[in-house]
């Protein structure tokens, strides 16, 4: 199964209130795997960066302005998901952005049929009342936070890929039984080894069991 890991960075909340997308990144997965495939791109949102938005990603007006728009790399973008289902924080907030953005250059928006999967509905379900922000899940599952001093779209996918995977089931995603034989392994040679224990009978219980067996008188070994 092809799965998209998908994040985006904008100027603000709202797109009815004017706010664009301004970073976009794409994880590919393969049967809950990552296979190293991603697709990246800054875009120029053609206005000012809030001094707030700005604060959280750090994308300033004069960086983005050397970018292309949103609209100038939509093929791109879409040939990239092709009919993957798509993998998402907080689901609903990036999919609003981006039928926006999909929408005012003509083209259609994301079709829901291809499968969404929103991974903050999926911890709560597992985890309910637990937090469930990325960084949260990432502290839950001992993931490395340290690069996270500000968000970015194409951290926060490798982030969520990782947590994504928790969720589903663990970092070992189709039981690879291999991979544990060979750590058992390397442990087992790390190990302290034990010389065997004498199981052998002393010479004082051989002696009795000969005494014993002198008394029998009708062995069933000699009927």
């Amino acid at each position: 199964m092809r799965e998209i890991v998908l994040d985006t960075e904008t100027t603000g909340l709202d797109p009815a209130s004017g706010h664009r997308v301004v970073e976009i990144a794409c994880i590919e997965l393969e049967n809950h795997v990552p296979t190293g495939r991603h697709f990246h791109t800054y875009c120029n949102p053609e206005r000012e960066m809030p001094a707030d938005a700005f604060q959280i990603h750090g994308l300033s007006t004069e960086f983005l302005a050397g970018h292309p728009p949103f609209a100038d790399k939509i093929e791109a973008l879409l040939a990239f998901l092709g009919e993957a289902q798509l993998v998402i924080h907080n689901a609903e907030f990036d999919l609003r952005f981006l039928d926006y953005e999909l929408t005012r250059a003509g083209r259609p928006a994301l079709g829901r049929e291809r499968g969404i999967v929103d991974t903050v509905t999926l911890a709560r379900r597992k985890y309910p009342g637990a937090p469930a922000s990325l960084d949260a899940l990432c502290r839950r599952f001992e993931i490395d936070l340290t690069a996270r001093e500000k968000h970015g779209a194409m951290l926060d996918c490798e982030l969520l890929a990782l947590v994504y995977l928790e969720l589903v089931g663990g970092r070992e995603p189709g039981l690879d039984l291999a991979a544990s034989a060979r750590r058992r392994r390397r442990a087992l040679g790390q190990a302290q080894v034990r010389p065997p224990r004498p199981h052998g009978p002393s010479e004082a219980e051989l002696e009795a069991h000969a005494e014993f067996v002198a008394k029998l008188k009708q062995p069933v070994w000699l009927g």
